[in-house]
């Protein structure tokens, strides 16, 4: 595989993965996550567990990094709404 597919792969999986970086510190920092829903990051989280089950399959370091980042971003959401429950 040339190296310009595995790049892009890494900048998508990079801006994907951040995007849940602001939704997490915002949950700390008001320590609520009430309007998460535990169904939604629930199912995400199986989908991105199985995408990163696939980049190790086809060993794509691209789909390991950015999903194995993006799972526990999305674990930590997870966790922090078990917390901060109300």
């Amino acid at each position: 595989m040339s190296p310009a597919p595995e790049l892009l792969g890494m900048i998508a999986g990079t801006l994907t993965t951040i995007a849940f970086v602001p939704q997490v510190l915002r949950i700390y920092r008001t320590k609520s996550a009430r309007d998460v829903s535990y169904l939604t990051f629930g199912i995400f989280s199986i989908g991105v567990a199985l995408w990163l089950i696939y980049g190790l399959i086809i060993q794509s370091p691209a789909l390991i990094a950015s999903n194995l980042v993006t799972l526990s971003l999305a674990a930590t959401v997870l966790v922090l709404k078990t917390r901060y429950r109300r």
